[in-house]
């Protein structure tokens, strides 16, 4: 087989091993580069986000929610669940069982769509030339008419707390815990963060999660925020926030950490720490002087808003240029870019990217936040309602949370959807779907939705922003 193809993809994570996908199902001759090995050594697809991101994160998310739900929820329902006990070995193993599942399902689709997978580190040189080293060291060279580069993003590591893959571990690490820490700190209150440290909690961890700055998801609507605080705070979680990492060491099997927060010099000890501050690009070793490709200080690589980036033929998707780190992203971006490769002229929707965290109560967001709608000088109205007035929540045993909408105030057109509470991750896609057609608030209120549904909370948000819900009482209009 000649070892010129159309497209070369470097990464088979969510951004790369789609946009191969697409680029073969258009008729390009296309081969996707992955350095990832297991435990094993074995070659394994997936990137990241499948093999020890979004995916194996989520098995847990979901396997604790259901043990804490067993432990203290079902009594309220009727349900007598005595002595529920958990297996954290077979938590790993089903955790493991379904990450399997998956980063060989994407070796099926290459086979099945004709990607040739070819296993090593991928490094871009002149002319969109790539070389590939094998885990043995060897190097063979590529050609192709055109790269996507798609290499994805590594946990950053702060010089107070080194990674040690025992007591002080990355986000990856903290997938892998044997048994469940007594008391477990997590540096960073974000996404990341959050959804490691409740994942614990629930199993028992007494977890204290270290904040450096002083709002609390800054990012998010801070009404939701607020709310979202409020009940992680009801589960236990002890969120400390204006706190600044100075130090971490490990004597006798327990991590000593020293912060300053308001109060001044604190000190805490913790069985496991997780350091989750976030991700940089993974672009170690990835281009050659010659490559023509920019990146920036960060390692972010430099494109436009089609993603290409300065080299003819080279183009780069997801965590390695600029915008959100989130797979979903990445996919979008890997479509749009074979299929203008091919010759379309698709393009990304920026403002139309949910964001999602898998706690519980899930937050998620697409749009503008409240604060950003006053920062900019917009005039808008807003519309909430409260999952406490929803019938299917309350027979759920999830009535906590609320949906809000803001809309132009003289367009009505959908500025911003934002949920907390139960599946907010699924709920948070009609309001994707409804700003990517350009939907009015208006739009969303004459829709009939089904009873008893948690959606009929975004039907009654919608119904709120001018007044009209009918399951609460509406906000009196100024005179």
């Amino acid at each position: 087989m000649s070892d010129k193809y159309d497209v070369i993809v470097i990464g088979a994570g969510p951004g790369g091993y789609v946009a191969a996908i697409k680029a073969a199902q258009l008729g390009l001759k296309t081969a996707c580069i992955e350095s990832w090995t297991d435990k094993e050594g074995k070659n394994r697809l997936g990137g990241t986000c499948l093999n020890v991101g979004c995916i194996p994160s989520k098995a847990l998310l979901e396997i604790s929610h259901k043990y804490e739900e067993a432990s203290h929820g079902f009594a309220h329902q009727g349900i007598i669940a005595k002595d529920v006990k958990m297996d954290i070995g077979k938590m790993m193993e089903r955790k493991e069982g379904i990450v399997d599942q998956l980063t060989g399902g994407i070796g099926g689709l290459f086979k099945s769509n004709g990607v040739t997978p070819i296993y090593g580190h991928g490094k871009l040189l002149a002319n969109r030339n790539v070389e590939v080293t094998d885990k043995d060291g060897k190097t063979k060279t590529y050609e192709a008419e055109n790269v996507i580069i798609a290499t994805g993003s590594k946990p950053i590591q702060i010089p107070p707390a080194p990674f040690d893959g025992e007591y002080i571990v990355d986000s990856e690490g903290a997938l892998e815990f044997t048994e469940v820490p007594k008391r477990l700190g997590v540096i960073g209150a974000g996404i990341i963060g959050l959804e490691l440290g409740s994942v614990w909690a629930r199993l028992g961890a007494e977890v204290t999660v270290i904040e450096a700055q002083d709002s609390f998801l800054p990012v998010v609507d801070q009404q939701v925020a607020k709310d979202a605080f409020k009940q992680f705070q009801k589960q236990g979680l002890n969120i400390v926030m204006g706190a600044r990492m100075t130090g971490a060491e490990v004597k006798r099997k327990l991590v000593n950490v020293s912060y300053e927060d308001a109060k001044g010099k604190q000190e805490a000890k913790f069985d496991k720490l997780i350091v989750a501050v976030g991700r940089r690009p993974y672009t170690d070793n990835l281009l050659s002087e010659d490559a023509g490709v920019q990146m920036d200080e960060r390692g972010f690589i430099f494109v436009d808003d089609t993603c290409k980036t300065e080299a003819p033929g080279v183009w780069a998707v997801g965590d390695v240029v600029r915008g959100p780190m989130l797979a979903h992203k990445a996919s979008e971006e890997g479509v749009m870019v074979a299929e203008r490769i091919a010759g379309h002229k698709p393009q990304v929707n920026y403002d139309c990217i949910p964001n999602v965290v898998y706690t519980f109560p899930e937050i998620a967001w697409v749009g503008k936040s409240e604060e950003q709608l006053k920062a900019e000088g917009e005039a808008y109205k807003v519309g909430a309602f409260p999952f406490a007035a929803n019938g299917r929540a309350m027979a759920a045993n999830s009535a906590i949370g609320m949906v809000k909408i803001m809309a132009d105030e003289k367009t009505d057109r959908i500025l911003g959807f934002h949920v907390v509470g139960p599946q907010a991750s699924e709920i948070v896609a009609q309001g994707v779907i409804a700003m990517e057609f350009g939907s009015s608030a208006e739009d969303l209120a004459l829709t009939c939705f089904a009873h008893p549904t948690l959606s009929e909370s975004v039907h009654e948000a919608a119904l709120a922003v001018d007044g009209g819900a009918i399951h609460i009482a509406n906000r009196r209009k100024k005179k």
